[in-house]
């Protein structure tokens, strides 16, 4: 039988990557359009998120999920995207040093400043091509039905800076922010184009170097509960706690993403293998190692004995966290 191995270590040059199949359809690189389509159209919402993803909308208030890595919280914006036809999701991964400015727009001043000493005819119109939106300064730019939101991704907001959470609360209270650099040129220059956080959009323009929103963005925020926040942040958001999924769940995630016929009979013990070590073990474990072993298990020369198999998988299949790590 061919070995599924194509790297041997044998120091022998060779093409065996004329073999590598098909990438699993998670790790297909697209367009960033056909990117959020794909998780969109593959992502399956419980009752209780499809209840509080409505509240959200109905209520105009962000919706804040909290769950552990791996449990779907970014797929379910993609998700509403997809089907409520809201366009591309705009991202704002958070880190410690992330600031509620870089969240709003950037301007370039040293470019700027550059650029003017080695230009004589650089002028105050040349501006714009040193500002640009941020992923929450273009979700709140006006949207041409008032009826479609734009829609934000907030990604970890827990690993924030602890000023973070309130710094939003008056941009999620009043819809509008200010560009102090273009309220200083009004007078001279009322109306500015600057780029925006889409990937492929016109150019927005803005006035007397503000923006208000005519409808709040559908805003989703994620955090993997590693700390609290401050109760007006709280009370301002729709929370959502989102579980890890059950086994008649994880087997219809896999038949979504491995949609060949046979596949749910084939994967089944490993599907309970993965809920016994997740439940029964109290492994930290994601759903997409599930499905990368799946994957990698039903290749063609995996070997056929079980102790070698249940070694790969083992793998595979290692905690997040926790000494085995």
């Amino acid at each position: 039988m061919t070995t599924w191995k194509i790297f041997e270590g044998n120091c022998e040059p060779h093409d065996g990557l004329e073999r590598l199949p098909d990438p699993p359809n998670w790790r297909v690189f697209k367009d960033e359009q056909m990117r959020q389509q794909q998780k969109g159209a593959t992502f399956k919402a419980r009752p209780e998120e499809i209840e509080l993803v409505n509240a959200a909308l109905y209520l105009r208030r962000p919706l804040l999920i909290t769950g552990k890595p791996g449990t779907g919280k970014t797929s379910l914006a993609y998700a509403v995207a997809y089907e409520l036809k809201l366009g591309e999701v705009l991202y704002w991964p958070i880190t410690t040093r992330t600031t509620l400015k870089s969240g709003l727009y950037n301007y370039d001043a040293i470019g700027r400043l550059q650029d003017s000493q080695q230009n004589k005819d650089h002028t105050l119109k040349d501006i714009s091509k040193y500002i640009r939106l941020g992923p929450l300064g273009t979700a709140l730019l006006p949207t041409p039905n008032p009826k479609k939101p734009r829609i934000l991704l907030i990604d970890e907001i827990d690993k924030s800076d602890i000023d973070l959470p309130n710094d939003l609360l008056h941009v999620f209270e009043e819809g509008r922010y200010r560009i102090p650099e273009l309220e200083r040129i009004n007078e001279v220059l009322p109306v500015v184009p600057v780029g925006t956080a889409y990937e492929n959009q016109e150019p927005a323009e803005i006035h007397s170097g503000q923006v208000q929103c005519n409808a709040f963005p559908f805003v989703i925020l994620t955090s993997n509960g590693e700390r609290d926040f401050p109760p007006p942040f709280l009370r301002r958001c729709i929370r959502l706690d989102m579980r890890e999924p059950n086994e008649d769940e994880l087997a219809e995630i896999v038949r979504r993403h491995l949609t060949d016929a046979d596949v749910l009979a084939e994967v089944t013990p490993l599907i309970k293998a993965f809920l016994q070590k997740r439940d029964d073990e109290a492994k930290d474990l994601a759903t997409d190692q599930l499905l990368n072993a799946i994957y990698l298990l039903r290749q063609a020369g995996i070997p056929n004995d079980e102790k070698a198999r249940n070694a790969l998988r083992d793998r595979l299949l290692k905690p997040l966290s926790g000494s085995e790590a």
